[in-house]
């Protein structure tokens, strides 16, 4: 007998339209609730995944309570799955009294708390059956969640990495010359965050005042960087010419296939960097902090390079290193893409939920 599963989510990146692809072509009976203007809907219509709008307005919509409800009793559903806070609180009050199972999607780390009124309304509801961390780091911070006696069962939190494939990132590298006046003899460096404290983009500022003004390196800040504080200290810097603030680009991955190294300089809460899988995927070397589940993706000295958060100068030395050893460049390179394909294969992630949903069902 076919399984019946709800996904209920909002943007659907590449990766999670895929997986939904691959449950619904291993024979899962996969039903998908999201709004219509979903980046990558008419994929999964195309690849005949039943699709339904849904547009929930807030952690509560009483609106849409009733049409998850009513979706579930008509189509018989067995398995929830829920892939943010709105689906999650909406979806666990609108299956009150239905004999299905419920799994959670997390992908960052943090904002859950025993204390925290709302965490009980989604991720630690007691009718939730599964929690799926994008990362380690997300499940450890799951089991080590404390509050007098209460705990998280082991068994109920699990880890299942987003897949991918690199037939999916086929971007030409940018004309950083002619969009940007960059020498192609440059060593580029790739931002791509939208600024926040949390990004730790200041930290890169402050590395590159300590290069000679003469230095050719250009730094690309891909995303929204507005601050003012971030703008005053890049015009402190000997390199300030050298930097270009591009923006909120679509075509992101081409600038950072043009690049020659990436950074990710997060100083708390990482769950599994897209930038990051990205950027490797290409064949760019990564140069990440020890922080959640970037010491996950890259292996230090072997796909890339991970530095202590906060630390300006530990950067600058892996800025120098890469900048004096092309080879060594390479060699990080190669090994960052083939780390994600080896590694992190969307089949695997299919196999992996699989399996959950098939240990939910003989439960």
């Amino acid at each position: 007998m076919s399984i019946n599963v709800l996904c209920i989510t909002s943007h659907s990146d590449i990766p999670e339209t895929e997986m939904f692809i691959g449950l619904h072509r291993s024979g899962f009976h996969m039903e998908i609730m999201c709004p219509p203007e979903a980046p990558h809907r008419k994929r999964l219509i195309d690849a005949g995944v039943p699709v339904t709008n849904l547009s929930l307005k807030g952690r509560f919509d009483p609106t849409g309570i009733s049409e998850i409800r009513s979706f579930i009793e008509k189509n018989h559903i067995d398995i929830l799955h829920l892939f943010n806070n709105k689906a999650a609180s909406n979806g666990i009050i609108a299956s009150r009294g239905l004999p299905v199972k419920i799994i959670c999607y997390r992908g960052t780390v943090g904002n859950v708390s025993f204390f925290d009124p709302a965490s009980w309304t989604t991720y630690l509801h007691p009718r939730v059956d599964k929690i799926i961390c994008v990362s380690e780091a997300i499940r450890k911070y799951f089991l080590n969640m404390r509050l007098l006696s209460l705990r998280i069962k082991p068994e109920k939190v699990v880890t299942v990495y987003k897949g991918h494939d690199i037939s999916w990132y086929n971007e030409k590298p940018a004309d950083l010359k002619k969009e940007f006046s960059i020498p192609e003899s440059a060593f580029v460096v790739c931002c791509a965050a939208n600024y926040r404290p949390g990004k730790g983009i200041e930290f890169l500022v402050e590395a590159t005042k300590l290069f000679p003004a003469d230095t050719n390196l250009h730094i690309l800040l891909v995303g929204n960087m507005n601050s003012s504080a971030l703008i005053k200290k890049i015009n402190q810097s000997p390199l300030k010419n050298n930097f270009h603030l591009t923006g909120f680009r679509r075509d992101a991955p081409a600038l950072m296939a043009a690049s020659d190294v990436s950074v990710l300089l997060s100083i708390k809460k990482e769950g599994l960097s897209k930038v990051v899988i990205e950027s490797m995927i290409y064949g760019v070397v990564p140069i990440v902090t020890a922080i959640g589940g970037n010491t996950e993706l890259v292996v230090d000295g072997e796909s890339g390079i991970v530095i202590p958060p906060k630390n300006a100068r530990a950067l600058h030395a892996a800025l120098i290193s890469l900048m004096k050893n092309p080879m060594l460049r390479k060699t990080l390179g190669d090994n960052a893409k083939k780390r994600i394909i080896d590694h992190f294969k969307n089949q695997t992630t299919v196999d992996q939920t699989l399996a959950i949903y098939n240990d939910l069902m003989s439960g």
